[in-house]
């Protein structure tokens, strides 16, 4: 009985092993074979990964604001130069590199046929399931940093050109357009070093501005190809400024342009507004630089309809395919020689003088309107320097109905700041603005603050005497400056002639006869934002004869 109880015992432990051996057998997963690996990843990846560039498959998901990179395929050879010159089948998409186009790193772009880690293939067993929920790096124009994408910081050099040298990313495309462009650029021996010299007044600014937006730091060169950095550059359509902003598109981006003031002139007014515009382009053409520049020198909508008639033909969309006025056609080629020559300046034995990577004036708020000429004084710089940075001010005087402030250079700002707290109130410049209300005319409004109709017409611009309820005029003196009807008569017996001299100035004269330039400028009725001719013979009324 013993023995036979020691036995079943021995049999039941043994049993409960066999069971427990046989879970733990049934709770492994069993090894996928390749069919149902394939399987698995073509569930995760579609809700992934749409298709692959080459492949004909529809994406599944469209992204807003992305940009499609198709891969390289092969096709006939085109002259990329010659807009006109059609292929004999379409050519691949906008972001494929080619002769004409910014190169890409091959090894971070997906090639046909080039298994990509995480990327399922079509067909081709996967060594890995890509997990879902990961987010996949988006694929980036070659060359060009995305807006809002922030760019890994990089030590400053003291050089500014050095800094633009570092952040350039375009200089590798190769055109016969580019070729002539560079070629153009170094047959002008002057042209560079006078950018240089320029360039320390606005370049540190503008490339500031470019770099907080993360935008190419190309862009930062496009005021050298519009206006050679000149402020005061017109062209013979009515562009102006830096930028060479059109009249009609600068009120449409809102910068205030009048007989006394023009943002289009003004540096950090004109930089915002020329930024603001090139991205908004850049998106419209579906995140494409070269698509946006093109846009900015011809217009939108003639782009877009030398798209609209590439595509009824089969053709490629992107700027290199596109039929555009020459000037256009030869834009973004003057933009990419001009990088190359910055980019490598041994190569093309190009010398740019130094340019301090730092900032070159600041604005300083002066509390009241002042005239350009005492502002100069005051900062202990010449007039030239001073309408330079200010390039806006169309006047003798800081705009009236704007912020009271003035662009000084940096250093000499303190004195500057010095000088004018130490100004009595006689000194400077008072304004004051009335709207117009119905049933005014401009004799009384005249007659309201005592001063002459004619000072009137002059200051605000007015041709006539028509005048419309709600709108601002500019009253020079406040009443109190010396603009009265008392000082325009011509029976004052301390009136004197004066002839104008090469080199005066309003200030200058206002100075020698102890009046003021206000009303040097009513007595002759000048034009405010005029500067004076030598010859000019000027009314004067000076205190005590």
């Amino acid at each position: 009985m013993v023995t036979n109880s020691i036995f079943f015992k021995v049999i039941s432990r043994l049993s409960l092993v066999v069971s427990s051996t046989i879970i733990l057998a049934s709770c492994q997963v069993a090894p996928q074979t390749p069919s149902t690996a394939a399987a698995v990843a073509a569930s995760t990846a579609q809700s992934s990964v749409a298709t692959i560039p080459g492949e004909d498959a529809e994406p599944a998901l469209q992204q807003d604001n992305a940009v499609s990179q198709p891969a390289e395929v092969p096709r006939p050879a085109v002259n990329r130069d010659d807009p006109n010159e059609e292929p004999s089948e379409p050519i691949a998409q906008s972001g494929t590199a080619d002769e004409t186009r910014p190169q890409t790193d091959k090894s971070s772009v997906e090639q046909p046929g080039v298994e990509q880690p995480g990327v399922e293939q079509p067909g081709v067993e996967q060594p890995g399931v890509e997990q879902p929920g990961v987010e996949q790096p988006s694929v980036e124009q070659p060359g060009v940093e995305q807006p809002g994408v922030e760019q890994p910081g990089v030590e400053q050099p003291d050089d500014l050109w050095e800094r633009i040298r570092q952040d350039l990313s375009w200089q590798q495309t190769d055109s016969v357009r580019i070729d002539k462009a560079r070629e153009n650029y170094l047959r002008q021996s002057n042209y560079l070093p006078m950018m240089s010299e320029r360039a320390d007044q606005y370049l540190y600014y503008i490339v500031e501005e470019v770099q907080k937006r993360n935008m190419p730091m190309e862009i930062a060169l496009i005021p050298m190809i519009e206006s050679t950095l000149d402020p005061f550059a017109r062209g013979p359509s009515g562009a102006a400024g830096l930028w060479q902003i059109m009249p009609k598109t600068g009120a449409h981006l809102g910068l205030e342009q009048d007989s006394w003031y023009d943002g289009r002139q003004a540096v950090r007014e004109s930089t915002k507004v020329a930024l603001d515009y090139l991205e908004s382009l850049y998106y419209e053409f579906d995140e494409d630089w070269f698509l946006a520049l093109a846009a900015y020198n011809a217009g939108s909508g003639r782009v877009s309809r030398a798209q609209e008639a590439n595509k009824a033909k089969g053709l490629d969309t992107d700027y290199w395919s596109l039929k555009l006025p020459r000037h256009t056609t030869n834009y973004v080629p003057k933009v990419i020689a001009l990088a190359q020559i910055v980019a490598e300046p041994e190569r093309f034995e190009v010398t740019f003088p130094q340019v301090e990577n730092a900032p070159s004036f600041e604005a300083v708020d002066t509390g009241t309107h002042l005239e350009l000429a005492k502002a100069a004084e005051l900062a202990e710089i010449d007039l030239e320097t001073l309408r330079a940075l200010n390039a806006g001010q169309l006047g003798e005087t800081i705009s009236p109905g704007r912020p009271f402030e003035i662009l000084v250079p940096i250093d000499s700002v303190d004195i500057f700041e010095y000088n004018i707290s130490q100004l009595s109130p006689e000194e400077l410049v008072q304004w004051k603005t009335y709207k117009i209300k119905p049933g005014d005319s401009l004799g009384r409004i005249a007659q309201k603050f005592d001063i002459e109709v004619e000072v009137l017409q002059d200051i605000n611009r007015i041709r006539g005497s028509t005048i419309q309820a709600g709108d601002i005029l500019k009253i020079p003196g406040a009443g109190d400056s010396g603009l009265t009807r008392s000082h325009t008569s011509s029976e004052d017996p301390a009136f004197k002639g004066y002839r104008v001299r090469e080199g005066d100035s309003l200030y200058g004269i206002a100075g020698r006869f102890k009046v003021s330039v206000d009303e040097i400028i009513a007595w002759n009725a000048l034009d405010g934002r005029a500067f004076l001719k030598p010859g000019q013979q000027l009314k004067l009324y000076p205190k005590g004869g």
